[in-house]
């Protein structure tokens, strides 16, 4: 028998429960605290960010996110992990910048002037960089912008281009986008207010100075290291799925922290942080109801310890994301779903008893009772999510 140290599939939920903050008694203070205890809130729909932040935080409204967001600026949105968006509290900036972000921004730079050249019009590195400075003189001269205004300002922004010239997929397409996304990338913009509510992507934006230099290396140990803590035990390949590093940059990562090795439940091994092989303190029992690709769910390659596989079919749409969720203590036992009227309506896929049933039901009360006349869609929709939608 292996002497690793045993972590058991009860362990990891509540180690979910209590570094998560979702356990009522691990709650978070603040937003960015609520952020940092997943490393990263998804950010791809404007929703998930609050919907998230919401269920780890011991209070707080919209507002209070909002604030969070805009005026304090304790929470950014990057692209960065798997070239996704994700909101990350800006002490931990600088090393997701560093890890991913930067390199994501490079080859999209790359990319973006290869189009141009085969495009044919002239339009270079040296134009981008002439079109990028007259965006930054708008927003310093007119304030927060939407790309709409911005292309007001700047007129180079309303010229188009041809995407694969000669291709079957040939597209015209505007630069504007193409432009916002590159100075966005590169940290010299971000995004604001939006326009309308709380849920709205329809982002203004901000001039801003990029974040300070931080040694790749250095950057990726210190992520992996935060992710071993909120999200080990884990493996090597859920470390490299997660942050979309090469397989050289997850082992060298992983070499600098150096994690220790235990047994998980089903007998294989994972990594955890150096030294975190204790048992994880006894917490209450909790409901939570969690957004469409909250990190919770998204934290692993395999999430078999989480989730009853004959139920993913319902909970996942086909490029394999995660709709909104219910949780019982750690497992995810079933899905929910906001109505056009408001009403917060769930379905428990298997029977978890009726002690969660009713807390269940309570938490969706709740839920509606923080939503209040927000409406909330998902932007990647679920069987099950369609279903409770359609009644």
């Amino acid at each position: 028998m292996s002497s690793l140290p045993l972590v058991t599939t009860a362990e990891r939920r509540r180690r979910l429960g209590r570094r998560h903050r979702l356990a009522p008694s691990a709650h978070a203070a603040t937003v960015s605290g609520a952020a940092d205890s997943v490393v990263a809130l998804h950010a791809t729909d404007a929703a998930t960010v609050f919907l998230s932040a919401r269920a780890r935080l011991s209070e707080g409204a919209p507002a209070t996110i909002e604030r969070a967001l805009y005026e304090d600026v304790s929470l950014v949105r990057l692209l960065s992990m798997r070239n996704t968006l994700f909101a990350v509290s800006t002490e931990l900036a600088p090393y997701v910048d560093a890890s991913t972000a930067r390199g994501i921004a490079a080859k999209e730079r790359r990319t973006f002037l290869k189009h141009l050249d085969e495009d044919g019009q002239g339009l270079d590195a040296g134009w981008l960089a002439q079109v990028e400075s007259a965006v930054l003189d708008a927003l310093d001269a007119h304030g927060p912008a939407t790309g709409s205004q911005l292309s007001t300002a700047v007129p180079a922004l309303r010229l188009k281009f041809v995407y694969g010239r000669g291709k079957k997929y040939e597209t015209e397409t505007g630069v504007a986008t193409r432009v916002i996304r590159l100075l966005a990338a590169d940290g010299r913009i971000r995004r604001d207010r939006p326009r309308g509510s709380w849920t709205s992507s329809q982002y203004r934006w901000v001039h801003t100075e990029p974040w300070p230099a931080v040694p790749a290396a250095e950057a990726r140990a210190e992520i992996a290291r935060r992710w071993l803590h909120a999200y080990g035990p884990a493996t090597e390949a859920d470390l490299k799925w997660w942050t979309g590093w090469t397989l050289t940059e997850v082992r060298k990562a992983l070499a600098a922290v150096g994690p220790d090795e235990v047994r998980v439940g089903d007998g294989a091994t994972a990594l955890v942080c150096p030294g975190d092989t204790g048992p994880e303190p006894d917490q209450e029992p909790w409901a939570a109801l969690l957004p469409s690709l909250d990190p919770s769910a998204m934290g692993w390659a395999d999430r078999g310890f989480q989730l009853d596989l004959a139920h993913r079919p319902m909970l996942f749409d086909h490029s394999g994301n995660i709709g909104p969720t219910v949780w019982w203590n750690g497992e995810i036992v079933g899905g929910w779903a906001q109505r056009a009227d408001g009403e917060i309506v769930h379905r428990l896929l298997g029977d978890p008893g009726g002690e969660a049933e009713r807390a269940v039901a309570a938490e969706a009360v709740r839920l509606a009772g923080w939503l209040g006349e927000a409406r909330v869609t998902p932007r990647f929709r679920t069987p099950l999510e369609r279903q409770l939608v359609a009644g």
